[in-house]
C-alpha cells in the first residue's frame, strides 16, 4: 500500500526580531555606560605658572562664578557650607581640601571657604588651577601649591 508523502515546508528560523533585540540591547548599554558620575561644571579656573600636579583630594569644594558652592554632588548654600565642611573635616584633615574656584568667582567667596576650613582645622588646603606657560593658555589641570592655613 502506497501512501502519499506530505511535503514538509523546510524549518526556518526568524533572525529579524533576534537582532532588533540586540541592538536595543546594544543601544542600552551604550547610552547607560556613558553617563558621568560627577556634573560638570563650566569653570574657568585661574592661570598658574609655578603649579605642580597634586594627586586630587577626596574632599572637593567647588565655586562657581555666580558664587554657588558643591561639596561632592550636593549643591550648597553659603549659609549650609559650615555644616556640610565640618562632615567631611576628617577627611579633610587627613588627605587635605581642594579649592576649584572659578576664576570669574568673588575673592569673598573664595575666603568664605577658606575661613571655615581654618576653622575645622584643615591645615592642607590647595586651590586648583590650569596650567600657563608664560601668559600662553594651555589647559591641563595643577593644583597650586599647599597653603597652610592658621
Amino acid at each position: 500500500m502506497r501512501f502519499a508523502r506530505t511535503r514538509r515546508e523546510p524549518v526556518e528560523v526568524n533572525l529579524t526580531p533576534l537582532i532588533d533585540v540586540v541592538f536595543l540591547l546594544l543601544i542600552f548599554f551604550m547610552v547607560s555606560t556613558t553617563f558621568e558620575t560627577r556634573q560638570a561644571l563650566e569653570l574657568e579656573l585661574p592661570e598658574t605658572v609655578s603649579g605642580a600636579a597634586a594627586e586630587v583630594s577626596p574632599v572637593t569644594v567647588v565655586i562657581t562664578a555666580a558664587g554657588a558652592y558643591r561639596l561632592g554632588e550636593r549643591e550648597l548654600t553659603p549659609a549650609e557650607l559650615p555644616a556640610a565642611l565640618a562632615a567631611e573635616a576628617d577627611q579633610a584633615r587627613e588627605h587635605g581640601l581642594v579649592v576649584e574656584a572659578d576664576g570669574r568667582a568673588s575673592h569673598a567667596d573664595v575666603v568664605r571657604v577658606l575661613d571655615q576650613a581654618g576653622l575645622q582645622g584643615i591645615q592642607r588646603v590647595r586651590i586648583a588651577t590650569t596650567e600657563g606657560i608664560a601668559g600662553d593658555n594651555v589647559p591641563g589641570e595643577t593644583i597650586s601649591p599647599q597653603a597652610e592655613t592658621p
